[in-house]
């Protein structure tokens, strides 16, 4: 996995003895379309809970829609990336370090479950919804680490356990889509470092050619290969790196949308105003207004 640590995510946690962690849930007004997190990846597998409003989440490069009561996984180093779909977005995200449920001695659990899980040998659904006991699951470890009570670590791995063996039983991905995940993980070794480049030059002239190289590929299997992994073109890719890096810089109100669009890589504004109206639902301009 050397060769993905481009994309890598460094994911420390509050306390290394005890590896879990979870984000608060927003609570704020939440604008439509924002990106929520960019294309990224880490070791630990991560839970993500909807509370309210609806989101996109893309696994891989697979899109699913998530409301009120659904669950995403995100497996171990998949890539991931968020958007939000409505203003009353709200959401809970908690990160695993599954050694934490590693025991001292290879018993059953650590061998059948424990141990693929944590090899990406045994992977789950990225959507769960309807299921009131793994949200019971989410939220009781929620409760337990927010108020720390004594024996709270006992319970939070308890519900772990309970978690994990209702994912295994109900949720564990089928074989067809274990071999699709490893084909892309794969797939992925080989763009790491063109997605890396790309987050770095957005803002810069960027050639088929060029990145091809990166990958050591042909351009021909560079864009089939390219298509296959993110389910976008390479100028629909660059074109969506370039319009998230833009929401942060339309906030400066000092600039001008023109000035912006071209520290985005943008050259022509009228084109940044259809790309951008087109993947955010509003115009540069509402959106820096909130005119949303």
């Amino acid at each position: 996995m050397n060769n993905l640590s481009a994309l890598r995510e460094h994911m420390p946690m509050p306390d290394p003895s005890f590896p879990i962690k979870i984000h608060p849930r927003h609570t704020e007004k939440m604008e439509v379309g924002a990106t929520l997190f960019c294309h990224h990846w880490h070791e630990h597998i991560e839970f993500l809970y909807f509370v309210s409003g609806e989101a996109t989440i893309e696994c891989g490069s697979v899109p699913f829609t998530f409301r009120a009561g659904d669950l995403c996984v995100v497996n171990s180093n998949e890539l991931h990336y968020g958007i939000s779909r409505s203003e009353d977005l709200s959401y809970y995200a908690m990160i695993v370090d599954i050694s934490l449920l590693n025991s001292h001695a290879s018993d059953a659990v650590e061998k059948k479950f424990i141990t693929p899980i944590m090899q990406n040998r045994l992977l789950f659904q990225n959507r769960i919804t309807d299921d009131p006991r793994v949200a019971a699951c989410i939220l009781a470890i929620n409760e337990e680490l927010a108020s720390k009570t004594i024996g709270y670590e006992l319970s939070v791995k308890s519900h772990l356990y309970q978690l994990l063996t209702l994912l295994v039983r109900h949720y564990a991905a089928t074989a067809h889509e274990q071999d699709e995940y490893r084909a892309r993980l794969k797939e992925l070794e080989r763009l790491a470092p063109v997605f890396a480049y790309i987050d770095e030059h957005a803002q810069e002239k960027l050639t088929v050619q060029q990145l091809a190289g990166l990958a050591g590929l042909s351009r021909f299997h560079f864009s089939r290969v390219f298509k296959q992994v993110t389910d976008k073109s390479l100028v629909e890719y660059v074109n969506l790196v370039r319009i998230n890096k833009s929401e942060s810089l339309l906030r400066d109100r000092h600039r001008t949308i023109s000035e912006i669009a071209l520290a985005a890589g943008f050259s022509d504004i009228y084109y940044f105003s259809r790309m951008f109206k087109k993947l955010k639902n509003v115009s540069p301009s509402e959106w820096r207004n909130g005119d949303r």
